[in-house]
């Protein structure tokens, strides 16, 4: 189930933002026993570089990951950890 969630947060963001980098981890493992967790959600890394977020503060991009996450974050997602950059170039 874990590499299923995965997938579909790599599609998701791949569709969003056609990022030159993404990594997603599945940390929830981290988190066993977490209240938040009780209820088969998980805990995920992100990072994600994109030219989606040139001009963008930190807590639009983060805003911009939430709204890609869609339902998800209903249903899958209890907690995110992301670190959204732009390119250098």
């Amino acid at each position: 189930m874990s590499d299923d969630r995965v997938s579909r947060i790599e599609a998701l963001l791949v569709e969003a933002f056609a990022p030159t980098h993404l990594l997603v981890k599945d940390q929830s493992h981290l988190h066993a026993g977490h209240e938040g967790a009780r209820d088969g959600r998980g805990h995920f890394a992100i990072t994600i570089e994109s030219k989606e977020f040139c001009g963008k503060r930190p807590l639009a991009r983060h805003r911009m990951v939430y709204d890609a996450m869609g339902s998800l974050m209903e249903t899958d997602i209890h907690a995110l950890q992301i670190n959204a950059s732009a390119p250098l170039d």
